[in-house]
């Protein structure tokens, strides 16, 4: 089978999408896998599907490197509203896009930005799902021989946060994959490490469940200002340095959506012949 597909990236986290709309397209994790494949394939943290919606414009389907399907990736619903605009999907500046487990609003701004509505942030131990007996602000989580503290939430995907004094001194490569793996976070969880400059301006580093370290994690983007802000140390309009590029998120507090506003870039489009056996 040959498949069209379009690269796309933003703040460098990088995306294969896929037009499921003109066409009925059916990806399974291994051909996920394939397409993700930086050797073997087109390569990406993450493939991207478009498919017609029922209740909303589109349904926006996310595959993580590892083949696993996740709830949430705000860079990628960025790239996904332009993608929509390249293809001629749609001409709606506001699209509204449903995901496995919720829904969202995709914003087309002048210059290439896009805004994405990003859900109410759950803090529920249980709805995260994160084991603990109680709600806290601060959760500790022993690590082998030490232990962090964390805030647990989820934002679509779940995500574990941790404040650090020096985001360049962190060890991410041997953290990330010890809280993603986790038995308090039965579905995994994403895992970020925030530095505080100030309250209007952090640095972000995000280990991704299923892809590994990535140059920008919009949710992860989300989950660190929201968690800031719970806490009294961050304001309500944050920009976030992630290593692959800066974007801004917008809390007005509890019972409110998350607001994540960034660029999104096509990089090439192509096709690929899916008909050899995945490695």
């Amino acid at each position: 089978m040959h498949l069209d597909f379009t690269k796309m990236q933003s703040l460098g986290n990088d995306f294969v999408v896929l037009d499921g709309v003109s066409r009925e397209l059916q990806i399974s994790p291994d051909v996920a896998r394939k397409l993700a494949d930086r050797h073997f394939g087109v390569g990406c943290d993450q493939v991207l599907l478009a498919e017609p919606g029922t209740s909303t414009d589109f349904r926006f389907r996310i595959f993580n490197h590892d083949g696993s399907e996740v709830e949430q990736c705000g860079n990628g619903a960025r790239c996904m509203a332009r993608f929509l605009h390249l293809k001629g999907l749609t001409e709606k500046m506001e699209i509204s896009v449903q995901t496995m487990n919720a829904r969202m609003v995709l914003r087309v701004r002048e210059g290439g930005e896009v805004s994405v509505e990003m859900g109410i942030p759950e803090f529920e131990p249980l709805n995260i799902p994160f084991d603990a007996d109680r709600r806290l602000d601060v959760y500790p989580l022993a690590l082998d021989a030490q232990t962090i503290e964390i805030a647990a939430l989820a934002i679509g995907n779940p995500h574990a946060v941790t404040e650090v004094a020096d985001i360049k001194k962190v060890d991410v490569a041997e953290l990330g994959p010890k809280i993603e793996n986790h038995p308090r976070f039965p579905a995994r969880v994403n895992a970020g490490f925030m530095q505080i400059l100030s309250p209007e301006h952090i640095r972000l580093r995000v280990h991704e469940r299923g892809a590994g370290e990535t140059l920008g994690c919009g949710s992860g983007a989300c989950a660190a200002v929201v968690a800031g802000n719970m806490h009294g140390r961050l304001g309500q309009s944050v920009k976030v340095s992630l290593p692959g590029g800066s974007a801004r998120v917008n809390w007005a507090g509890p019972g409110n959506p998350v607001y994540l506003s960034g660029p999104a870039e096509t990089v090439f489009s192509g096709e690929i012949n899916l008909s050899e056996p995945c490695h």
